[in-house]
């Protein structure tokens, strides 16, 4: 098994947890994902059975990280 662990700071990872989670709740072939919260950060723990799958998996997870950010940093533009 593989396993990485992507680490959120900033104001980003407040978002991400409850914006993330439903996605690690969904299955994505042979992975898991555990999300949490840790002091002030978001921790997405990826489990994946072989380098395809945490490919896709960690794409994934970033791509909705980005999404995150892209949106924080709208509406502080306009705030």
């Amino acid at each position: 098994m593989l396993r990485a662990t992507l680490r959120i700071t900033g104001a980003a990872a407040q978002a991400a947890v409850p914006s993330i989670s439903p996605e690690a709740g969904r299955e994505l072939p042979r992975t898991e994902t555990d999300i949490r919260s840790e002091n002030d950060d978001a921790i997405i723990t990826i489990t994946a059975t072989d380098t395809s799958a945490m490919r896709a998996a960690i794409n994934s997870y970033l791509e909705c990280i980005r999404i995150i950010e892209d949106i924080d940093n709208l509406t502080r533009v306009r705030s």
